[in-house]
């Protein structure tokens, strides 16, 4: 197995990314809007991959947080609120809040294990600041760090339920970037004290099975390399001082935050730390040299995946996923 998840083509393996995936053994799979077109055909593909691995819990990933990031859409899914809903029923009514976003995950689990998805990457554990990029904005569950670490610790604990794994995110924290990472590379200037705020929702769920880098430069840890590419914040900040130590993945490899090309922003990813290279546009080339350049995954990252994945607890239930969105729906109504 090589440390690497891949992104697909399309709806359906083609013969070479058949015959590639069998040769590489990528750790997992990632899911996007152009690799779906309704239950039936994204249930082929999943269990297609399955066959394929010969795991039954093979990672395949997607984000699906609700809001504008929703790779499963409607009509064929029905739409589930962004963060920003659940922080503005913290402002009323705390309890019912944690209540809501656990309800809402449950319900996000149910409709992605149904079609054989089996990990999400959520909860955003970004804290939002003013001024700041809106790549976060409304997808950030509030700017209160405790806040926002009850409202992930409860999302993570409805897509267990509902039988999918979280993936915390980006860890050591996007929320103060000024700069959409997806185009450029952002520079985070404040000084270590005022970047304890950003820490504190990570460190309160250190014990998550997952969590995703951001790239993101924080001169204050390291002026010269981004979170993602950097063994002293991936070592010093987010092993010791947050005191994650469960899988550590990259953010997707292909933005442009990210100088050289894709196969060294890998192998750079890897020698920093990161348990898992994120590779999400199913480019064969990089592919290829994400392959030929990773050595096979090591026992201690193996380990931390293979206990991620064994925290799937929940099972898909139809009847419960309505009860479960009516349930929210009457929460979020007090707000």
């Amino acid at each position: 197995m090589i440390p690497a998840i891949f992104g697909l083509s399309g709806r359906r393996l083609t013969d070479d990314e058949r015959a590639f995936f069998r040769d590489s053994d990528p750790a997992g799979y990632i899911l996007f809007g152009r690799n779906i077109e309704n239950r039936e055909q994204l249930r082929r593909l999943t269990d297609e991959l399955r066959d394929l691995d010969g795991r039954a819990n093979l990672p395949i990933l997607i984000d699906q947080e609700g809001g504008r990031v929703a790779r499963m859409k409607s009509p064929e899914w029905p739409d589930f609120p962004s963060g920003a809903a659940f922080d503005a029923l913290y402002e009323r009514a705390p309890a019912s809040a944690i209540e809501a976003a656990r309800l809402n995950a449950m319900a996000l689990a149910s409709m992605l294990s149904e079609v054989g998805i089996t990990v999400d990457c959520l909860p955003l554990l970004d804290v939002r600041q003013p001024g700041a990029s809106d790549v976060i904005g409304d997808r950030a569950l509030g700017s209160e760090p405790m806040r926002v670490a009850a409202l992930g610790r409860a999302i993570l604990s409805g897509l267990q339920d509902g039988g999918v794994v979280g993936i915390v995110k980006h860890i050591p924290g996007h929320g103060r970037a000024l700069l959409d990472s997806h185009k450029e590379l952002p520079v985070v200037t404040a000084l270590d004290r005022d970047l304890q705020s950003d820490l504190a929702p990570f460190a309160a769920l250190r014990d998550a099975a997952m969590a995703m880098t951001c790239h993101v430069v924080f001169t204050a840890w390291d002026p010269d390399r981004p979170a993602t590419m950097s063994p002293l914040i991936i070592d010093s900040v987010i092993r010791q001082r947050i005191g994650f130590h469960g899988l550590l993945m990259s953010d997707d490899l292909d933005m442009e935050a990210l100088s050289g090309d894709v196969p060294s922003r890998a192998v750079a990813a890897i020698g920093a730390g990161c348990d898992i290279a994120l590779n999400c546009w199913g480019k064969m080339d990089d592919m290829i040299g994400i392959a030929n350049g990773l050595d096979p995954i090591s026992i201690v990252s193996r380990a931390r995946l293979e206990g991620a994945m064994d925290r799937i607890e929940g099972t898909h239930d139809e009847r419960q996923f309505a009860m479960l969105v009516d349930q929210r729906d009457a929460l979020l109504a007090l707000a």
